[in-house]
């Protein structure tokens, strides 16, 4: 497969570190020349919406994917690019529904803020908390600043509404504001029921729930209809029964790392999805497909939570047209889904693009 067929390059040639450097020919008089196009290869390349792809490669083109396949065909389809060359395993970027921090490896969440001027961090979607304890205090303080705040924001659609609130008058409000903006919503079930959420109309598409307690049948049905993704969260004891009920009822499933039995610590939702895997071994049970359903909850899932799984810089997977965002583990072996859930050291992580610094030692 080719892509990009209006380009034109020229003779190649190979520099003395062994990463492959291609000259192309200049653009046209007129016209705008295009970004360069990078070759992150590696020995197993995991896009998540196709199967996995041994001796892969990621062609880049700005801050998009333009191709994905195996390493031989992408250098022909791109005979001027820069080759990087990785070990271990290329994987599609992680996806955090409901982040207590950046770890390795993620390269969008979805964060709580209480002010929208702090800089995101990553991309993703930052969610305006709502706490008013009573109808009261929303109709006279806060109603009117979140209203300001999204209407001076220059990106609506990275914007949601995290309802923390427990009046349900103030929820239904919420509501009513996050389909009038369009924007999307964030509501942890240890403060309402999906029953109480329904009612205020705040289930559907547009919403993802954090859950770190176990949900009964009738609220996972409820969740499944709606179509409102279910944000795992670490939570003690390990929610193993109530995983793979979702799994198996078909419910839409993501990870996030902002559960109370974290206290705190930061990690990634790959760490989330392998403490799971870990505790369901330990029960003796071997649930088929299960070690590849914790990986795409961990990457696609979470960007189903956040809306972003679709159209042109869709994120989650790595397919031409998508944002160019991927993490680099260290990992091998003949089953790569196992293999990231052993928990690999993470090499690189890369967001539009661009390869990002590894957080400061601690």
């Amino acid at each position: 497969m080719r892509y990009l067929s209006w380009l034109t390059f020229n003779a190649e040639r190979e520099n003395p570190t062994g990463v492959l450097m291609r000259k192309r020919a200049g653009p046209s008089l007129g016209r705008r020349a295009p970004a360069p196009v990078v070759i992150h290869s590696a020995p197993l390349v995991l896009p998540i919406c196709a199967e996995p792809i041994r001796d892969g490669a990621v062609a880049v083109m700005g801050d998009r994917v333009a191709g994905v396949g195996p390493r031989a065909e992408q250098l022909s389809s791109f005979p001027a690019a820069r080759e990087v060359r990785w070990a271990g395993m290329i994987v599609a970027g992680l996806v955090d529904a409901c982040s207590a921090g950046v770890a390795p490896g993620v390269t969008a969440r979805a964060g709580v803020v209480s002010d929208l001027t702090d800089p995101p961090g990553l991309p993703g979607i930052s969610y305006v908390e709502v706490s008013s304890a009573s109808e009261e205090e929303w109709e006279a303080r806060e109603r009117d600043a979140v209203i300001t705040a999204l209407r001076e924001i220059e990106r609506p659609c990275a914007v949601g509404l995290a309802a923390r609130t427990r009046d349900p008058q103030v929820l239904e409000d919420v509501a009513v504001l996050a389909r009038t903006f369009g924007l999307r919503l964030l509501v942890d079930l240890g403060r309402h029921s999906p029953a109480a959420l329904d009612e205020a109309g705040v289930l559907g598409t547009l919403c993802h729930v954090a859950c770190a307690r176990p949900l009964d049948p009738g609220e996972r049905k409820l969740l499944r209809l709606r179509r409102t993704v279910v944000a795992l969260c670490p939570w003690e004891p390990s929610p193993v029964g109530d995983v793979l009920a979702l799994f198996d009822e078909g419910n839409v499933i993501a990870l996030g790392t902002g559960g109370p039995a974290l206290d705190g610590a930061v990690v990634s939702p790959l760490e989330v999805a392998g403490a799971i895997r870990r505790r369901v071994r330990e029960l003796g049970l071997r649930p088929r497909g299960l070690d590849r359903r914790l990986v795409e909850a961990a990457t696609m899932g979470g960007a189903t939570a956040l809306g972003m799984d679709r159209g042109a810089g869709r994120i989650g997977s790595l397919a031409p047209g998508a944002r160019a965002d991927f993490a680099v583990f260290d990992a091998r072996g003949r089953y790569p889904y196992a293999a990231l859930l052993a928990q690999p050291a993470c090499l690189g992580t890369v967001v539009g693009g661009v390869l990002t610094p590894p957080p400061a030692a601690a």
